[in-house]
């Protein structure tokens, strides 16, 4: 089943209509004023150095002999240094190749490969061997499988579980169009539900692709929550995309409605020539205030700074 931005889930809710700032796309598509670009070079506070005698060279030769995927490699993450010296990683499952052409993302796309059936073993192993208490799993989107792959999510969750006893965090794709594919993925009860918003409904189709749709990303988490009521759910935004605070707002609001517990806020970092463009660095101080205002809304936890990605200290963010 194909979905574009004007499709609407039989299960989805009616969402306001949002004006138009200056900047961007107007909400029908049509380009507006073209801003000057941002410079590339990095503002101070996106600047890092890593540490001496840090052990990201043993985080990264055991992923190598395991032969398994991150998100930190493929999504070329800032932070991975600081969390591989801290033996910390995301595991990437379901292969390093997306099916779907966000244009924010640097994984690569087009024709995938088959499963690999001890994948889940060798995950459990990775996170065995480097003594993790909480375990991120997360995937390229799969919309060749009749699944999403979700039965390979809820194996390697198990495996993971039975292997260290961690808690367990899962981010997950959108399972659009696959039917009763996150009550099969549920199943291995993860401590964490992660399904990212990623940007304001105005910048859907631009930032996401046609496949994606606002509406259905609410319910998703809406679902997790009604099939597991003490599940944590988490989503996360990235800045700097050309939204306005309005906007975030009202995502904020809409995501308290839909039961989210967990918010994270971060810098939109272009990781590729081929990706979309920076529209604006947002200083230290008013990812603070954000986080701040996100808060005082009511989320549980918010994680807010430039460079905050989904999983970045996520244990932190379930155990506080």
């Amino acid at each position: 089943m194909t979905h574009d931005q004007s499709s609407t889930p039989s299960s989805s809710i009616q969402l306001p209509i949002l004006g138009s700032p200056a900047g961007g796309e107007t909400g029908c598509g049509t380009p507006s004023p073209v801003m000057p670009p941002v410079s590339r070079r990095l503002p101070p506070w996106l600047r890092q150095n890593l540490g001496e005698g840090g052990g990201h060279g043993e985080t990264a030769g055991l992923i190598a002999e395991l032969d398994l995927e991150t998100v930190c490699s493929s999504a070329k993450c800032p932070n991975r240094l600081e969390c591989w010296s801290s033996g910390t990683a995301t595991f990437m499952i379901l292969g390093n190749v997306c099916t779907r052409p966000c244009g924010f993302c640097s994984v690569p796309k087009g024709k995938t490969e088959e499963l690999e059936a001890d994948e889940p073993e060798r995950v459990a192993e990775a996170a065995r061997r480097l003594g993790l208490k909480h375990v991120v799993i997360t995937s390229v989107t799969r919309d060749d499988l009749a699944d999403g792959g979700a039965e390979h999510f809820r194996r390697t969750v198990a495996a993971v579980r039975e292997a260290t006893g961690a808690t367990i965090e899962v981010l997950v794709p959108d399972f659009i169009g696959k039917e009763g594919a996150l009550e099969q993925l549920l199943k291995a009860r993860p401590e964490v539900f992660n399904h990212n918003t990623e940007t304001v409904p105005r910048l859907y189709r631009r930032v996401r692709g046609r496949k994606s749709v606002y509406a259905w990303t609410l319910q998703l988490l809406a679902d997790a929550k009604r099939i597991m009521p003490d599940i944590k759910t988490k989503s996360g935004l990235m800045l700097g995309l050309g939204e306005t605070r309005e906007e975030l707002l009202d995502v904020f609001a809409d995501l308290l409605d839909h039961g989210v517990d967990f918010l994270t806020l971060g810098q939109y970092l272009q990781p590729s020539l081929d990706s979309l463009p920076v529209e604006r660095y947002l200083p230290p101080e008013e990812f603070d205030e954000l986080g701040d205002l996100a808060r005082s809304m009511g989320f549980a936890r918010v994680a807010s700074g430039p460079l905050v990605r989904s999983s970045y200290h996520a244990r932190e963010m379930v155990t506080v």
